[in-house]
């Protein structure tokens, strides 16, 4: 039983940090350096760099891949079952969540734009009614998706100087929050649909936007950040650190943005169960409206959220270990794994197509050099 555990635990600490030792012979490992020549080093030694350059099931790869779940329906007495449950989905669910959804945008429309552009004078309760009608349409939202979502903790409050950082799956991460208390989010700008809801209906929150490929962006929203969190009657202020969609299995590198305001801190921790569907949005290869459909025509999105208790600078402490300490408090409550990466380099990275191809040339190496012993 104890082996049987410890080599249960080294294949999981392989999936992140491979054990070198594990891989090698008995042999290997007690042969003296007089045997290893130096052509049998140079000899390999373009094998290696191959290897090096062919992986790609790496632990940074790993946080933005969609996990699809194990099939489960391929037989004889679950297929009937399960073409049934597609139908229901589809036919039934679906436009029925539809209506919902269109109905809630109409009876939104018919009071956010008198409210918007009537009470001007009266910023307050302008303010007041729109923070309502906001929550009230992220509320439909979820109802569209048949949300299933348990909040643990005290409601977030409207208080100065604090700011609320949570890991991030997808956008509806946002919507999920937003139906509870009407936060002021820093978001990327996006197009379409998304960017009208942006510049027309969250502005009215206070909400900051910006663009990862404009270097000036990054002042004027550390700018504004620090304006926002010193007012007493802003939304409390909503950032997710890691700056891109994580598939909620890790956390990657926090931003020291959200650390070095000089305020409390307040983690919020987000974890889907992928029961019925996987909430992570991987917007690589998939549009907002296509991750929305999905959601729609599934039974449910199943979470839970935990609003954890405020954090603090400490003294001696810089915003990059306040921001790593923050993090290990947010992978602790949702059971979340650390890796070492930054997140923007999601964005930078190779085409599959060349990985893909990286790794066959390697692959076609290693057979010649085992024909070649063999012969």
């Amino acid at each position: 039983m104890a082996a049987g555990q410890l080599r249960s635990s080294s294949s999981e600490i392989d999936l992140d940090r491979p054990n070198i030792e594990e891989y090698l012979t008995t042999d290997s490992i007690h042969q003296t350096p007089e045997k290893l020549l130096l052509r049998d080093l140079l000899d390999i030694s373009p094998t290696l760099t191959e290897a090096a350059g062919a992986i790609i099931d790496d632990s940074f790869t790993r946080c933005f891949k969609s996990n699809s779940p194990e099939p489960w329906n391929w037989n004889v007495y679950l297929f009937p079952l399960w073409c049934l449950g597609v139908l229901i989905r589809y036919l039934v669910l679906f436009p029925a969540r539809v209506v919902v959804l269109a109905a809630g945008w109409i009876v939104f429309f018919m009071a956010f734009i008198p409210v918007h552009s009537l009470l001007r004078g009266k910023d307050k309760l302008r303010r007041n009614i729109e923070r309502k009608l906001v929550e009230m349409m992220c509320g439909v939202f979820v109802a569209s998706w048949t949300g299933v979502v348990k909040y643990h903790g005290p409601r977030p409050s409207m208080r100065p100087r604090q700011v609320f950082v949570a890991n991030h799956t997808s956008m509806i991460d946002f919507i999920i929050l937003e139906q509870i208390t009407a936060f002021a989010v820093i978001m990327q700008k996006h197009p379409g649909w998304v960017g009208f809801i942006q510049t027309h209906i969250l502005e009215s929150l206070g909400c900051i936007w910006f663009n990862r490929t404009e270097v000036k962006d990054r002042e004027i929203v550390a700018k504004k950040l620090r304006e926002h969190v010193q007012g007493a009657d802003n939304n409390p202020l909503l950032i997710f650190p890691e700056g891109t969609c994580v598939n909620n299995h890790y956390t990657v590198m926090f931003k020291k943005g959200a650390f070095e305001l000089d305020c409390a801190v307040c983690p919020i921790a987000i974890k889907y169960n992928k029961i019925f569907v996987d909430a992570f949005w991987n917007s690589k290869k998939q549009s907002f409206t296509m991750h929305l459909l999905r959601l729609m025509t599934s039974w449910a999105v199943v979470c839970d959220v935990w609003y954890l208790e405020p954090q603090y600078l400490k003294p001696g402490e810089t915003p990059i270990e306040f921001a790593e300490r923050v993090r290990d408090i947010i992978s602790v409550r949702a059971g979340l794994k650390k890796v070492p990466w930054d997140g923007y380099l999601k964005y930078f990275r190779p085409s599959p197509k060349h990985t893909e191809r990286k790794q066959q040339i390697f692959a076609e190496s290693v057979l010649r050099r085992l024909e070649e012993k063999s012969k």
